[in-house]
């Protein structure tokens, strides 16, 4: 029997339905683990066809080629370390999520996921079967329990694993990030730990797929729930972890401990990752986007730039007629300080046009939101025809707080293919900008100083669609607005529940109004990063028709 083990976690960056490439990455790592002598190379969940799936898992061709891929693994990585990748698995006309065991040219051994994943993000439940709860599975005659992500939250499944003889647990997952999750992993994992005695390592992915960021953040727990090991946030990286075996068992020998930043920080990484991510992984270099000179957008371009590089980021300020020369002072301020491209393309012709070509259907109608709303489609429609004739994906500006209350215009400022900001309210984009100002990191492709004026930060918002307009003649002022969002919509509380809170009740009555009346629009916006979990998306599903509300 072994009196050491060395595992070498793969903490990884896959592509979604890149089979071909995510098996490079694995043979990759497991070179890596081959010449430090491990006994085992173990990567994350659902690895080889990355994560989430959700349908795309279902088709049987999909299926058949993830598995083709595996075993073209097996046989490439025979000669050396054990190889551990998370991939679907076909039984019996059933569908799994399994964890898969590859030694000498074969798979040795299947891990089934059993606790099935079904809120939040996660709809397991539609695509795979449940599997038993199984035993571990031997590598150099060491006996390994591997709970696949879910499972480690449940007391059962380790339970299982431990009393028909696993020696230690290896947690592959597919945990995506919201903030405070770091927290709760290490939480329930050292509840895992306490409850069997067992050492205990957390192997999590990295990298953004669509609205979500998988943070990494792999760690190791020995008896007693003392940290031996914790990699870093957001990175790929490679960890070599080495266990020795003693009179009370397997031990994690003491390894590097990563620091974590801040909520600040991590907020901001994943905001710039979401962007990276996807543009990298949907075909797109290059990014533009509408700078108004308001604190939003220049929130966007310094996340764009940090993303992609400022060579790969162009800035467009469309001004009419109320756009004040405050904003077009900003704007180009804005984009100075960031070194990207800036063009100036006024909309008052294109929107006199418009104007009079409805002139004859909207005689004797008072203007309102509708003349507003045209200044908003006008650029929609030239910042569109740009990322056409460019081919640079088009970014949209809107706040939680907006988006919450339909505060954007369809067709209009919505218009786009993905949105940094999304979920950020309004007042964490004004400490956000504040952040970023004082903070540069070397995952930043942008430059280091104030990037954002704070004549940009300061002023009061305003959509400029009209002569002196500002945000708060529409809306309560951003601090009461956010905390009433946060609970009707964070904490899925009540109207009594902000009246408790000290709130005007007709003021959450329109508050409450807006949000249900705003489905439509959140239906067809664009994704953006989850910072939550309770983002717009997957995390919160409501009718778009909605009669019903609150009574109190």
């Amino acid at each position: 029997m072994a009196e050491q083990f060395r595992i070498t976690l793969a903490q990884l960056n896959p592509v979604v339905g890149d089979l071909t490439g995510n098996a490079a990455k694995a043979r990759e790592a497991w070179e890596q683990g081959r010449a430090a002598k491990a006994d085992l190379v173990a990567l994350p969940e659902m690895f080889i066809t990355g994560y989430n799936t959700q349908d795309l898992v279902r088709k049987p061709a999909f299926q058949q080629a993830a598995v083709a891929e595996i075993q073209a693994l097996a046989v490439a990585c025979s000669d050396g370390p054990a190889l551990a990748i998370g991939a679907p698995w076909v039984e019996q006309g059933k569908l799994f999520n399994a964890y898969l065991i590859l030694q000498r040219g074969q798979i040795s051994a299947q891990v089934l996921k059993h606790h099935l994943p079904n809120e939040a993000v996660f709809d397991e439940v539609r695509v795979f079967e449940s599997g038993p709860m199984s035993g571990p599975y031997v590598v150099g005659g060491v006996r390994i329990g591997s709970p696949i992500c879910e499972d480690a939250w449940h007391e059962d499944v380790v339970e299982t694993q431990a009393e028909t003889g696993a020696e230690f647990l290896l947690i592959p997952n597919g945990s995506p990030y919201y903030r405070g999750k770091a927290d709760a992993r290490l939480n329930q994992m050292v509840s895992r730990v306490v409850e069997t005695g067992l050492p205990l390592i957390y192997l999590n992915m990295v990298g953004g797929q669509d609205d979500q960021v998988f943070d990494g953040g792999s760690f190791a727990l020995n008896p007693g729930g003392a940290l031996a090991l914790r990699m870093p946030l957001f990175d790929e990286t490679v960890s070599h972890v080495d266990l020795e075996r003693g009179p009370d068992g397997w031990r994690i020998l003491p390894g590097e401990i990563a620091l974590h930043p801040d909520d600040w920080e991590q907020d901001y990484r994943v905001m710039v990752q979401s962007l990276r991510d996807y543009a990298a992984k949907a075909g797109f270099q290059k990014v533009l986007l509408g700078l108004s000179g308001g604190v939003d957008s220049a929130l966007v371009a310094t996340i764009a730039v940090d993303a992609l590089g400022a060579d790969n980021v162009r800035c467009v300020m469309l001004p009419s007629e109320f756009t004040s020369q405050n904003s077009l002072n900003d704007a180009e301020a804005v984009a100075k300080a960031l070194g990207v491209s800036y063009d100036l393309v006024p909309i008052s012709y294109g929107r006199a046009a418009i104007t009079q070509t409805l002139a004859p259907l909207f005689e004797g109608l008072a203007p309102g939101l509708a003349e507003e709303n045209i200044q908003s489609r006008l650029r929609g429609l030239l910042l569109m025809a740009m990322s056409n004739k460019f081919g640079e994906m088009l970014l949209t500006t809107g706040n939680k707080s907006e988006v919450a209350v339909g505060y954007a215009t369809i067709y209009g400022d919505m218009a786009g293919g993905y949105n940094p900001i999304k979920d950020l309210y309004k007042t964490r984009v004004f400490e956000t900008c504040r952040w970023r100002n004082a903070n540069h990191r070397n995952w930043m492709m942008g430059p280091a100083g104030t990037v954002i004026p704070t004549s940009v930060i300061d002023k009061p918002p305003s959509a400029e669609l009209r002569e002196d307009q500002k945000d708060s003649d529409s809306l309560p002022d951003y601090p009461e607005l956010d905390a009433i969002l946060n609970i009707l919509v964070d904490q899925d509380g009540s109207i009594a529940d902000c009246v408790a809170a000290g709130f005007d009740r007709a003021t959450l009555k329109q508050i409450e109004h807006l949000i249900y009346i705003s489905e439509h629009k959140r239906f067809q916006s664009a994704p953006g990063a989850r910072l939550t979990d309770r983002a717009f998306w997957l995390d919160r599903r409501y009718p778009i028709v909605n009669r019903w509300r609150d009574p109190n």
